[in-house]
């Protein structure tokens, strides 16, 4: 299933992706740049690429931008920040019609690359410094974003768990940055963090779509040229199996949300990765699997429960709503469905189960262009490369014994619960 073959070039500074298929009607530039998570540059970077896609030096109105966008037969551009394991990722996208299946003959995919290129070499700046007002409304903004994670609490118990579990490990840190570090940063600062950034970060260009490598090269060799770098490596430190610890904290919340942390002690890229993926599918990631069975829907103790991994990471996190009075009695089921796990109380239809909704999502996420380019990305945040036609095959190959000795190396940190005010001790 030779389903993507992606083209790698080495240019300077930076590496080129170029994933040439017939599959889209556009064609999609991703930019990609990585850097250890570090307390003291963390909010810096979640702010950069907002300032980036806000005004350059040729458009410097967001207005003027966005015009231009639209100029480009209706051209879409995002920006986003991620965590991946320990490190923090800005990606600048633009999304552009393939001029193929146009009548007009518009370079749209090379006006597309000089205007990302144009975003992240030549922004609204003066004198070694941003346009001070584009920084300050950007600044607004990302306080705002940084608030909102409080006010969600499905969102907030989920970072409080990770906050708790991951307590001085860089992982800790919050994507966005913290709400203290924002007003500190200046137009200034935040310029010479962004010369320092282009300078030091792992940077990775991606380009989908019907296009030739060879001319998607030749344009970018002309548009983009950085110093050549080695990139630094996070000081990945993993919290050593201690005992588990339960938090609980009080809130005026009407249902508590109860999230359980496990270190997994297994990375993407690792042999046993694909035996993971499938044991948090049967323990927790699907409707049909043994949390949502168990927990919800025959005790009624949750409104929702699933599992997720951070493959980056080596964490497995559960989440789930539940009536305060029931936090013993979840969290006992919980680890009864993990014991179920470790010694191997699950059937072969359920691997199977798994393994076909496991590669329907795999190949439901390879229906968007930034799609593929997040799974092609893991191998880049993990220096292995995994085809998909590996990940496909080592998935359909794993075993039952496999999946149990997977669960077996899993335990768990942490138990958070957000409960309410009124709730008795």
């Amino acid at each position: 299933m030779g389903v993507i073959s992606e083209t790698i070039k080495e240019m300077q500074g930076y590496k080129l992706h170029v994933v040439q298929t017939e599959k889209f009607k556009t064609n999609t530039i991703v930019w990609k740049m990585k850097a250890p998570l570090t307390k003291d540059q963390v909010t810096q970077r979640a702010l950069l690429p907002h300032v980036l896609q806000a005004s350059t030096a040729g458009f410097p109105t967001t207005a003027k931008l966005r015009s231009y966008l639209d100029d480009l037969y209706g051209a879409n551009m995002f920006v986003d920040v991620s965590k991946k394991g320990e490190y923090q990722v800005i990606s600048l996208s633009i999304e552009v019609a393939n001029e193929k299946f146009l009548s007009d003959s518009t370079p749209l995919l090379a006006k597309a690359m000089e205007l990302l290129s144009e975003m992240i070499r030549n922004p609204l700046a003066d004198n070694g410094s941003f346009d001070s007002e584009t920084v300050d409304k950007e600044k607004r903004t990302l306080k705002q974003r940084i608030q909102s994670v409080y006010d969600d609490k499905m969102r907030y118990s989920s970072f409080r768990l990770i906050q708790e579990m991951c307590a001085g490990e860089p992982y800790a840190l919050p994507v966005n940055g913290e709400l203290e570090a924002v007003d500190k940063i200046t137009a200034t600062s935040l310029y010479e963090y962004y010369q320092k950034a282009f300078a030091e970060d792992e940077l990775d260009l991606y380009v989908i779509g019907d296009v030739s490598p060879e001319q998607v090269a030749t344009t970018a060799s002309t548009l983009f040229q950085f110093a050549e770098r080695t990139p630094k490596e996070s000081n990945s430190l993993n919290g050593a199996n201690r005992e588990e610890k339960t938090i609980k904290e009080k809130q005026d919340v009407k249902q508590g949300k109860l999230n359980i942390g496990y270190r997994t002690n297994i990375k993407y890229g690792d042999r046993d990765y694909y035996a993971l993926q499938l044991f948090n599918g049967i323990y927790g990631g699907f409707s049909h699997s043994k949390l949502f069975l168990n927990v919800r829907e025959k005790n009624s103790l949750a409104y929702y429960v699933a599992s997720r991994l951070e493959s980056h990471k080596g964490l497995m996190m559960v989440m789930s709503g539940v009536e305060f009075e029931n936090f013993d009695l979840a969290v006992k089921i919980i680890k009864e469905q993990m014991e179920a796990m470790k010694s191997g109380d699950f059937t072969e239809e359920e691997i199977d189960q798994t393994k076909a909704v496991i590669e329907n999502q795999l190949l439901e996420t390879l229906d968007t262009a930034r799609g593929m380019v997040e799974l092609l990305y893991h191998n880049v945040v993990s220096k292995v490369e995994v085809s998909l036609d590996d990940w496909l095959k080592g998935m359909q190959e794993t075993t039952k014994d496999e999946v149990v000795a997977v669960a077996n190396k899993v335990n768990l940190d942490t138990i958070y619960f957000l409960t309410g005010m009124e709730a008795a001790e």
